[in-house]
């Protein structure tokens, strides 16, 4: 038997349910904010990961999916979503447009070849958000509210952000002479890794999964330490547009991130999640004021951030969080011979064509086994469709709730089931006899 590639996994059922109705509130939100979607190819050239991720990563240098196509052309699987957004963001000439910022979100499949364990595959999925064309950090702060409300939407508990400030460019390098100096006498104590990131990109060792809870990591210098006045003022405004949007926050001095494209801001969003223990970073993300230029556009800068699927659903579900998820149907429609299936199946794409949620019997089933599978779709009504229905044009009507029946004409089918719908699902109270046409304070008004 054929089976699916390790670290890979079906999205299918209940869990593909979670899927959809996430995604859709994470489209919905970004409306509120008024971002477009954008999506871009799963490969792209290699080296537009190379120039934009950054060649000293572990992404990069080992875990992408890399391979020649037939016209011997280096290719990648996008192993994160940002480069392939700038790049289309340069082709697209979008820095033209003369009502910048600029403000897309995406949703798609990322790869990366690495140890798979639970919540992390070689195929995930990732929601992210990049915004281009202000350096104010107004825009910072926006880009994290939106990961910090969407998950206050979901229900998670004490949601904060973890954030820290990696500078502006005389930030980074003062702050590089420093960590070689420091790491200069502690060599022979660093992972191998470690020893390549010295002398490429010091500031990668700090973010070291290995030699982490090592004192001389804890000791290092410290970020802050190197800030340029223009770094520093940036990073006081982002922290006071926080402070009166009421997101809590917390400085992390050891605060890195794993990508080489970051400059001044830099945060994770973390929740209280019962048992995740300290591993509770749901998303992150930061500042990118020079990756437009690097992949060969013109000095644009941008913001961004970027949440799993997968690990997003872990943490519900150990949270205990019940999705808002509709899971039943409006009516199932039962045909009773092969005679009047036509008839029915028309009905059936009729009332689905008008908006509701109709399955019907596919399988020839018998009265009692039909009402059976009514019930395992969880169906509002039941409709029964024989010979005399279909010569009369009128539907049998069963409400699988309160078990009441009714005979309905088939031109008055959609007006029946709209109004029965409506009017189970009114919260004025027993005797509302409003029939929805006027303002009765109720949540379809």
């Amino acid at each position: 038997m054929i089976q699916k590639p390790k670290g890979t996994y079906d999205v299918f059922g209940d869990y593909g349910k979670k899927v959809l109705y996430l995604e859709m509130l994470f489209q919905s939100l970004m409306e509120k904010y008024n971002y477009e979607f954008i999506r871009t190819p799963i490969f792209e050239a290699t080296d537009l990961f190379h120039r934009g991720v950054g060649e000293t990563t572990d992404i990069v240098s080992k875990e992408t999916y890399d391979f020649l196509d037939r016209g011997e052309r280096k290719m990648t699987l996008r192993p994160e979503g940002t480069a392939g957004v700038v790049r289309s963001f340069i082709e697209n000439k979008m820095y033209t447009n003369s009502s910048m910022p600029v403000k897309t979100w995406y949703y798609g499949p990322m790869f990366r070849y690495e140890r798979p364990q639970a919540g992390r595959y070689r195929e995930f999925y990732q929601m992210g958000v990049e915004a281009f064309g202000t350096s104010d950090p107004l825009m910072d702060a926006e880009v994290i509210s939106i990961a910090v409300n969407f998950y206050k939407l979901l229900g998670l508990k004490d949601v904060k952000v973890r954030i820290n400030s990696l500078g502006d460019s005389e930030s980074r390098s003062n702050y590089r002479d420093a960590l070689l100096a420091y790491f200069k006498q502690h060599l022979d104590k660093l992972c191998s890794d470690c020893k390549e990131r010295y002398n490429k990109n010091p500031l990668r060792i700090l973010d070291c999964k290995v030699d982490h809870d090592l004192d001389i990591m804890h000791n290092a210098p410290k970020i802050s330490d190197y800030l340029s006045n223009e770094a520093i003022d940036h990073f006081e405004k982002v922290k006071d547009y926080l402070d009166n949007s009421g997101i809590s926050y917390i400085v992390d001095d050891n605060l890195v991130r794993g990508l080489d494209y970051y400059t001044n801001t830099v945060f994770e969003v973390e929740a209280d999640i019962p048992g995740f223990g300290a591993n509770s970073v749901l998303s992150a993300g930061g500042r990118y004021d020079h990756l437009v230029e690097n992949i060969g556009g013109p000095s644009t800068p941008g913001v961004g951030f970027a949440l799993g699927m997968e690990r997003l659903i872990n943490v519900l579900e150990a949270s205990s969080i019940n999705l808002n998820i509709e899971n039943g149907i409006d009516l199932y429609v039962i045909p009773m011979n092969d005679i009047v299936k036509s008839y029915a199946f028309d009905v059936t794409n009729k009332l689905r064509m008008s908006g509701f949620k109709v399955e019907m019997d596919y399988m020839n089933r018998n009265l009692k086994s039909n009402f059976k599978q009514a019930d395992r779709l969880n169906s509002h009504f039941v409709a029964i469709i024989g010979e005399d229905e279909m010569a009369n044009d009128y539907i049998t009507i069963k409400n699988n709730i309160t078990k009441e029946e009714d005979k309905i004409d088939t031109a008055y089918l959609v007006n029946y089931l709209d109004e029965k719908l409506l009017q189970e699902d009114c919260t004025c109270g027993d005797d509302c006899d409003c029939n929805h046409d006027h303002d009765c304070g109720c949540e379809h008004h």
